[in-house]
């Protein structure tokens, strides 16, 4: 058996510090030491803690990721004398920004499709901050650093999460009844049901409804047998253009997979078809019955 290959990666603020040994600069050395040890001062302040070995300690390894996050950042696809030149001209405290920033930006999008209080509070925010803090920049001596790459994949997900959720709010905000502004979002329901009742026809947008409602809706599909498709295509049509892809590949799986729409076409109970609802919209749904 072939021993193992093991590829080490170290963060980009140690490699690049190891340029300073094949291109010496005293001067520059000792600036770019007095400014990590300012950076490091200020986080083992602000997320560990000032007055223990430990958190001094922890605040290093948190600087370390945090530089080397915004190095990777700022010079994509350039070597490590180049990362040097930017903490030499720039800076430590300038590629410290940029990670820090990149955090922040992260933190503040959403995690999931459910919105709730919890996500806009202003103490569980700072809370967030921190362990996305830890989560993508404390690097460990004993460890390879993948630091950027956790970044960029929680990004894309995020994204994408995003998305859904600017879709939901502006279904919420023109919905046909009137806005929906609760404060809690369940972005699928809300597209969920946006789909479903799209199916009726006539450029109604449903974001939010109750069982009454959806009986009707049901007696008016049975007795219609409106075209699925051309109901989507006027949901599409008044839907910004930003949205369309969420939008799209939603109607395109509900179109294949959405059991409501198939068994309205059956003669399945208004109760079951009303449990099936509940299973897509969730907490959209106005439980009373009026």
């Amino acid at each position: 058996m072939l021993p193992a290959i093991v590829v080490e990666t170290l963060p980009r603020l140690t490699r690049a510090i190891q340029q300073l040994a094949a291109h010496p600069d005293d001067d520059a050395a000792y600036t770019l030491a007095d400014e990590l040890t300012g950076i490091t001062a200020m986080v083992a302040e602000k997320f560990t803690n000032d007055r223990t070995a430990e958190g001094i300690q922890k605040a290093l390894q948190l600087t370390a990721g945090c530089v080397s996050l915004g190095l990777e950042e700022a010079l994509p696809g350039e070597d490590d004398l180049a990362a040097l030149d930017l903490l030499i001209d720039e800076g430590a405290e300038h590629a410290f920004q940029i990670g820090f920033r990149m955090i922040k930006d992260l933190v503040a999008m959403p995690e999931d499709a459910l919105v709730g209080e919890y996500d806009t509070d202003p103490v569980y925010a700072q809370r967030r901050l921190r362990d996305k803090f830890f989560d993508i920049c404390l690097t460990d001596p004993n460890q390879n650093w993948n630091g950027f790459e956790r970044y960029k994949g929680q990004l894309k997900q995020r994204k994408e999460v995003q998305a859904v959720v600017r879709l939901a709010n502006w279904l919420r905000r023109h919905n046909t009844e009137g806005a929906v502004k609760d404060a809690d979002l369940n972005a699928e329901g809300v597209i969920a049901l946006a789909i479903i009742f799209a199916v009726e026809g006539g450029g109604r947008i449903v974001a939010r409804t109750g069982q009454k409602e959806f009986e009707r809706f049901v007696k008016a599909v049975r007795a219609n047998k409106p075209d699925y498709e051309a109901g989507w295509a006027e949901l599409v049509a008044q839907v910004p253009a930003q949205h369309h892809p969420v939008l799209l590949e939603r109607i395109n799986s509900y179109r294949e997979h959405c059991t409501v729409l198939q068994s309205i076409k059956t003669r399945a109970a208004m109760k079951t078809l009303f449990a099936e609802l509940e299973n897509y919209a969730g907490s959209e749904l106005d439980a009373d019955y009026s």
